[in-house]
């Protein structure tokens, strides 16, 4: 049996009038873009507090190096490494992720210095990695790099500049040995 006209407009009037729900509807379009655009918020914090985190861990490791302790214990790559893995938080996983390279240069070699990133032309790393701390008096780059996980990649925000999704970052510190005395160590 169809509804009166007069009551069907009645009730076409009291359903437009209706916005019970209507918060449900416009919160439900719009979440998507909400948490996408706080996962990448966040996803980039992480990315630059890990970054601080190792420029840090470089600095203080790079300083062994300027005032010639670890040319003077003899220091090994894999022992420079643990010095470095002993000053870095729980962020990273350091004996398989974080590289450490060493170089070094003849005095007033700054112009020769390559610091361009270990990365090949299919965005792939190559982890050359050397240990060469120099001698008294020598140019001296220290560079760790560490291959970060990304999550929020796989929602249509990619900072990531490996093949591998990950995003490689490096730390670098350049200085000259300080005139201490202490001879070169041999490179690996």
């Amino acid at each position: 049996m169809p509804l009166p006209a007069r009551s069907s407009r009645n009730l076409l009037r009291r359903f437009r009038r209706n916005d019970r729900g209507s918060a449900v509807v416009e919160f439900a379009l719009i979440a998507p873009l909400f948490f996408g655009l706080l996962f990448a918020i966040i996803e980039v914090s992480m990315i630059f507090f890990a970054s601080q985190v190792l420029e840090t861990v470089t600095q203080d490791s790079a300083r062994m190096v300027m005032t010639g302790q670890a040319q003077g214990a003899s220091y090994t790559q894999q022992q420079f490494k643990d010095f470095v893995c002993g000053r870095v938080a729980a962020l990273f996983d350091c004996t398989n992720g974080v590289y450490v390279d060493v170089r070094s240069y003849p005095n007033n070699g700054f112009g020769s210095i390559n610091i361009a990133p270990p990365i090949d032309s299919s965005q792939a790393f190559n982890p050359n990695m050397k240990y060469c701390p120099g001698s008294a008096g020598d140019v001296v780059v220290v560079r760790l790099f560490y291959q970060w996980p990304l999550f929020v990649t796989k929602l249509g925000f990619n900072t990531a500049n490996l093949a591998n999704g990950k995003r490689l970052l490096t730390a670098t510190a350049t200085f000259k040995n300080e005139p201490s005395g202490v001879s070169g160590a041999t490179c690996s």
